[in-house]
């Protein structure tokens, strides 16, 4: 027997190659072990040692990186993104970011790049999906939440062994327009118009917090009374609501006929509370003097309520409740917030607008940073981020700016005057 056709024992971890019958080279490559413990070897055939010493050492260096693809079956990428999305995203991200995903997964990504073996997956088809969903009416945003929820499956599809490359990592996502995320905060006048407006209303003092102080929806509307200290003039945020998530309760074959949010008998399959997600937005924050007044006014309508209720009243300790007690929807309150504004007759805008009003507010009024991130709740991390995301620069603020110029240059108004009586004199 040659030399070339004689096998010799190897040490564990290292590829076999030898000469077959058959004529031609074949390799035993190690990559690791199967789900029931036992080693995997991929088994390689070339016409010449060259070429298989050369996909041989491929694989080995794939297997250092970790990129080398797993034993079984390979994943489609709809089976991967169904599979990562209800057994390894859900159970570790809020119930929100899993709704986003599911959305993406289900109506966009399934669809458009599902058939495809995830380990030949390519940039180029999922840029031809954005292509594709923004023909069909799909806002550029819309196709970025598609691209960051693939770009994190994929991820960990890598992390995993399953593909070597994440297609998403290398794909472009189409362009933003700028004006898309535009916001144009309220001004001091047009806060004023909505103040004008709120005291006529129901929780009045809801949509202050807002304005004044930023607060998110999500935090306003988890607010319990044990979070308010009115003596000391300050609040706790501990807590988000959840917007609620229903199932039908009439049975699966849903004999009501309606969406599971009107079902007659619908169940709450969402718990209506989570805790702030950072250490940041878990913060007090300070009450001006006007908003203490009107939390106080607040409880005491509260209790009228409650008395007159009697009976028909929910407990539930929140400071802003429905008619009858109970946790106010989210739903509910974004569509009384579009009402307040139609009634101040101030322009239309995202209840999320009245954050970025507030943070404004607190920059034009010279409040150190350091305090406007305690008061918005940002991690000190990201704190300058979120503050050239949240804090515009308004045109009374460019106007005063140029007056500072002004009296720095060119000395004060009365002093302008003057210079300009002598050039006539002259």
């Amino acid at each position: 027997m040659t030399e070339e056709k004689k096998r010799t024992r190897r040490a564990n971890g290292e590829s076999a190659i030898y000469l077959g019958k058959d004529g031609r080279w074949h390799a035993r490559v190690p990559m690791g072990y199967k789900d029931d413990g036992s080693p995997y070897r991929r088994h390689l055939t070339r016409p010449t040692r060259k070429e298989l010493v050369d996909e041989v050492r491929r694989l080995e260096k794939q297997r250092a990186e970790g990129a080398a693809r797993q034993p079984g079956k390979p994943w489609t990428v709809a089976k991967w993104l169904e599979h990562w999305v209800e057994n390894i995203a859900k159970p570790v991200v809020s119930e929100n970011t899993y709704d986003g995903y599911e959305v993406a997964v289900r109506v966009h990504l399934v669809p458009g790049i599902g058939r495809h073996r995830i380990d030949r997956l390519e940039p180029e088809h999922l840029e031809s999906l954005y292509r594709r969903m923004q023909s069909a009416g799909s806002k550029a945003g819309t196709a970025h939440q598609a691209h960051r929820t693939a770009r994190t499956a994929l991820g960990e599809a890598v992390r995993r062994g399953h593909a070597a490359k994440n297609a998403a990592a290398l794909a472009k996502p189409p362009r933003m327009e700028e004006d898309e995320n535009e916001v144009e905060p309220y001004s001091v006048d047009e806060v004023q118009s909505l103040l004008l407006e709120v005291n006529k209303r129901r929780n009045s003092a809801r949509w202050m917090l807002a304005l004044a102080l930023g607060l998110r929806q999500g935090e306003t509307l988890g607010l319990r009374w044990s979070d308010v200290d009115l003596d000391n003039e300050y609040l706790k945020l501990r807590r988000n609501r959840l917007r609620p998530k229903y199932q039908h309760g009439c049975g699966e074959a849903s004999p009501c006929g309606r969406k599971a949010g009107y079902c007659p008998d619908r169940v709450q399959v969402r718990r209506e509370t989570k805790n702030t997600k950072s250490r940041a937005g878990r913060r007090a924050v300070p009450l001006p003097g006007p908003l203490v007044v009107m939390l106080r006014l607040h409880r005491e309508a509260q209790a009228r309520e409650r008395a007159a209720a009697g009976n028909l009243w929910t407990e539930s300790e929140y400071v802003f409740t429905k008619p009858l007690g109970g946790p106010l929807s989210p739903n509910t309150d974004y569509h009384d917030w579009k009402r307040l504004l139609e009634d101040a007759g101030v322009r239309d805008g995202r209840l999320h607008d009245a954050r970025h009003t507030a943070g404004t507010v607190l920059m034009l009024l010279g409040v150190p940073d350091r305090v406007i991130d305690q008061i918005m709740g940002w991690e000190p991390g990201g704190a300058a981020r979120m503050r050239a995301r949240y804090l515009h620069v308004t045109d009374p603020m460019l106007k005063e700016a140029a007056r500072k110029i002004e009296r720095a240059i060119w000395g004060a108004p009365e002093n302008l005057a003057v210079d300009k009586d002598q050039d006539n004199e002259a």
